[in-house]
């Protein structure tokens, strides 16, 4: 019978008190503000220009008498800088989840320090990957069939806001979705479940796919098909890549 791993523990007598940990918690938050500020204040500048490229997607379907629209009196000025801000959190993810590790790597096993920092690059990645695919793929479908569907005499003219609001949580909507080969590779390492249960629960998975894209995508028909599909597909990827995690003999 093998004994546990042991813990890296710190040499005796180094052991942080409770307040040490919250110190040390304090000053990788206040690390992850300054850098998300500092990459702000550089985006700034070219907020409007951020904007403009976000709006591409849109911009290139609207009819020639139609443009975007800013209801509120202070829109055209917050929104471009709300997305600077939202571009800086993005941009400085890496560095933000690599200040949790750190934090948390000390108390971890050697085993899992081995396995989680792949998975935590992993699922950064697949963040990215999913926002994207949002993005690139989503948002050109999504546009196009709503402007193509508009009634007769309708001008689609859509305020900066709103639309600011709807990418962002397609942007968020799809770079969790993309976490789903994460989540399956936890829950079978965890020993919470395994692979073959899982692989059992695949009808029940395909549904329950189409409920998130329906949950957590605007409400047409297209963007929650193209949330759906890829959720059943990550799934499948990760009861593929779940195999050296597998506690099951």
């Amino acid at each position: 019978m093998t004994t546990p791993p042991e813990r890296e523990a710190e040499p005796e007598g180094q052991e942080q008190p409770f307040i040490a940990h919250l110190i040390e918690l304090r000053s990788r938050l206040l690390k992850i503000i300054a850098v998300v500020l500092v990459v702000f204040l550089g985006l700034a500048p070219f907020a409007d220009q951020l904007y403009t490229y976000l709006a591409g997607p849109l911009l290139k379907y609207l009819p020639e008498q139609s443009s975007m629209i800013a209801i509120d009196v202070a829109s055209p000025f917050l929104t471009p800088f709300k997305l600077a801000l939202v571009a800086a959190i993005f941009a400085t993810m890496p560095f933000s989840l690599y200040q949790i590790w750190v934090f948390v790597a000390p108390g971890l096993y050697r085993h899992e320090k081995r396995l989680l920092l792949p998975l935590l690059a992993a699922s950064t990645v697949l963040f990215y990957a999913g926002a994207a695919f949002a993005y690139f793929v989503v948002l050109p479908l999504v546009f196009q069939f709503m402007t193509a569907t508009a009634p007769l005499g309708v001008s689609v003219m859509t305020d900066i806001s709103r639309y600011l609001d709807f990418v962002l949580t397609l942007f968020f909507a799809f770079g969790v979705a993309f976490e789903v080969p994460i989540a399956t590779i936890l829950l079978i390492w965890s020993g919470i479940t395994t692979r073959k249960a899982l692989a059992a629960k695949r009808p029940y998975v395909i549904v329950a796919a189409f409920v998130i894209g329906m949950l957590l995508t605007p409400p047409d028909v297209i963007s929650q098909t193209l949330l759906a599909v890829p959720v059943w597909l990550l799934y499948e990827l990760g009861l593929l890549f779940s195999r050296p995690f597998a506690r099951e003999t």
